[in-house]
């Protein structure tokens, strides 16, 4: 343990200012989506993950990895799209285990509502302030 490289007093608090300031970020980003269009953050990221899928749908698992979901909260929030008629689950041919959420037509046309209100929170409360090569460091990681 002691060649663990501690954080210096400025970087403790550069760290800290981050943390908070990405939960608040989402927070903001959250209640933005459910204000204007009865959506959260984690169903409007199923949206988007699946409006950018061949054929407007992933199997379960991969929606769950690439959302950064567990299975069973993904199950719990595609059933909440689902209900609102944004999502379909279907049955995958091929494996009768797998499952598939699908877009729906109405799906896609929420998410395009919704996107131009996010894009505009987005860009006010982070692209816009943040510098572009500060940007282009948190958003590509370093090679090690």
């Amino acid at each position: 343990m002691s060649d663990t490289r501690w954080l210096s007093t400025t970087q403790q608090r550069d760290w800290r200012a981050f943390v908070d300031g990405s939960l608040r970020l989402h927070d903001l980003l959250d209640q933005s989506l459910k204000a204007t269009h009865g959506l959260s953050m984690a169903e409007y990221e199923i949206l988007v993950r699946l409006s950018e899928a061949e054929e407007h749908r992933l199997r379960m698992a991969e929606l769950a990895a690439g959302a950064s979901q567990s299975r069973s909260r993904l199950s719990h929030t595609c059933a909440r799209l689902e209900a609102k008629g944004l999502v379909r689950r279907e049955s995958c041919p091929s494996d009768k285990r797998g499952v598939f959420a699908h877009l729906t037509e109405e799906g896609f046309g929420a998410l395009e509502r919704a996107s131009h209100d996010h894009v505009i929170v987005v860009r006010d409360f982070f692209v816009d302030i943040v510098e572009p090569t500060d940007l282009e460091a948190i958003g590509v990681p370093s090679p090690r």
